[in-house]
């Protein structure tokens, strides 16, 4: 199945298009003397346990490389948080087979080493889909395309200084005819890279909501999977997001709302509260109902 296609059943029967980020923060999580991999283990493992019981399921997972390698220590022969990983991972395959995991790494380099970080996320991670920076360009992204894998490029994101760069006026990269707002051109380049490889998509941000009505708009019909994340505590709002994608003849059932601390610790700062895991529910049930499709 193609990774549109998993993208679309998914959605179906998640009855939303949530994609529930696993970004831990060590100093937010329960109390416990567990070393790190265990910790965060049981951690998730009480969440999806709870979100199995209850009936619920995001439309996808993703799993932040960065949180767990952080965690490591490989000059001392310490892998915890790359373990925690992939306990975790094994974790997702058991509660929610089917449900695609993106892995955000945001890599992207010459050709060689883009193959061999294309080869950590799918062949050794086994993600079903991978964020990837497009600024080398060509020969950067196209070793991603694996076949009936994700890759979602970035587009237009959600951080504050996104603007820095991705809001320069520039020539548009395939017609070089027409000036565009660099978001635009890399939309364009995207658009042109997806034709001849199915299942390359954009990470858009809920934060710009201008900028995201124009892509979803430009995509329209082109089966691009959008990555939407900046939902919670970037500031991004669910409806907003759902109305513009509507707005714009999106197909829905490609795009992905991304929230983590907004849902696995709520509480963002500050040790857990004593009715952590009923709070965790409560932000998965209030996302899930705005995202519903």
């Amino acid at each position: 199945m193609s990774y549109v296609d998993r993208l679309r059943q998914s959605a179906k029967e998640a009855g939303n298009i949530v994609c529930m980020g696993l970004d831990p923060v060590i100093s937010v999580l329960p109390q416990s003397d567990s070393p790190v991999r265990e910790r965060l283990s049981q951690y998730f493992a009480e969440i999806f346990h709870r979100m199995r019981l209850e009936g619920v399921s995001p439309a996808a997972f993703k799993p932040n490389l960065g949180y767990y390698a952080s965690l490591d220590n490989p000059r001392e022969e310490d892998f915890q948080g790359s373990l925690a990983l992939a306990d975790i991972l094994d974790l997702l395959e058991n509660f929610f087979p089917g449900v695609p995991v993106i892995l955000d790494s945001k890599r992207g380099d010459i050709a060689r080493s883009s193959g061999n970080y294309a080869k950590e996320a799918f062949e050794c991670w086994k993600a079903d889909a991978v964020t990837v920076s497009p600024y080398m360009g060509t020969d950067s992204v196209i070793p991603f395309a694996y076949e009936d894998k994700g890759v979602y490029i970035l587009n237009r994101t959600s951080n504050p200084g996104a603007a820095d760069l991705q809001n320069i006026t520039s020539i548009d990269a395939v017609d070089e005819k027409d000036l565009y707002p660099m978001y635009i051109a890399v939309a364009q380049r995207i658009a042109h890279w997806a034709a001849d490889h199915p299942g390359i998509g954009a990470v858009v941000g809920a934060t710009s909501m201008k900028e995201l009505g124009e892509i979803s708009a430009y995509y329209a019909g082109k089966d691009i999977p959008l990555l939407i994340p900046g939902v919670g505590s970037q500031g991004g709002s669910a409806a907003d997001v759902m109305s513009a994608l509507k707005a714009a003849g999106y197909e829905l059932q490609l795009a992905r709302i991304n929230s983590s601390s907004g849902l696995t610790h709520p509480w963002k700062k500050g040790a857990a509260p004593e009715g952590w895991l009923d709070d965790v529910m409560s932000a998965i049930h209030a996302l899930f109902t705005e995202a519903a499709i």
